[in-house]
């Protein structure tokens, strides 16, 4: 992947579903430049974030074949409803926690964005969709690195994990979310590298918008490390 990447803010607006308010975290054209990279037609690509399924919906395009899953039901009746149904992609209502035994692999690649936390006075837990109040910082990276041991464990050797995730300021404070995701990950992957990702218009509470790329490393006989 390039070390750095220019996007356009106007796709994110274009690909907002009617009637959301919510933001799109990564445009389809990060999804086709990475997919076009790291997949060929046919391979299977994982994301246990699925949200409005950006994902999801470019690897059907691209004829991959896709595995999504979502926390919340009416995202995925709307992501079922943005694909043409031709049996490539399958959209699983469940908790990214459980990941193994929603999902059976090998899978190619894993192309996400986990939902964002802030460290600075944040009660909501993300990983519950924001609806409960039993956030907190240290617990939130930890059940991340256990989402991606899982991920680990159904990539097949030599596999790609790219996560997009940011560095934001609340309250004039700036949470390092992409370094902490990053370390928390690399528990159980290898980080090869990081792509900058360059806004025309970079939103005031963005500090930074990275790409990180894991891999599942081989041993010098072809054997995935355990």
């Amino acid at each position: 992947m390039k070390p750095w990447l220019q996007l356009s803010s106007s796709d994110l607006a274009d690909q907002l579903p009617d009637g959301e308010d919510q933001e799109v975290h990564f445009p389809a054209a990060l999804v086709e430049a990475i997919l076009s990279e790291y997949t060929t037609p046919g391979q299977t690509v994982l994301d246990p974030f699925a949200g409005f399924g950006t994902t999801l919906v470019t690897a059907e395009v691209m004829n991959r074949r896709a595995i999504g899953v979502e926390l919340l039901p009416d995202r995925v009746d709307l992501i079922r409803s943005r694909l043409t149904g031709a049996g490539t992609v399958e959209v699983i209502n469940g908790d990214a926690r459980k990941l193994s035994t929603l999902v059976d692999g090998p899978v190619d690649l894993c192309l996400t964005s986990p939902p964002y936390m802030d460290a600075v006075d944040h009660p909501e837990n993300p990983l519950n969709a924001y609806e409960t109040l039993d956030g907190d910082y240290a617990t939130y990276l930890d059940e991340i690195a256990a989402v991606f041991g899982q991920v680990a464990s159904l990539l097949r050797p030599g596999g790609h994990a790219i996560v997009n995730v940011a560095n934001m300021r609340v309250d004039d404070r700036v949470t390092t979310l992409a370094w902490d995701v990053g370390r928390a990950i690399s528990r159980h992957l290898t980080l090869r590298q990081e792509s900058f990702l360059c806004w025309d218009r970079q939103p005031e509470w963005l500090t930074g918008d990275y790409c990180l790329v894991f891999q599942r490393p081989v041993d010098s006989t072809g054997h995935p490390y355990p």
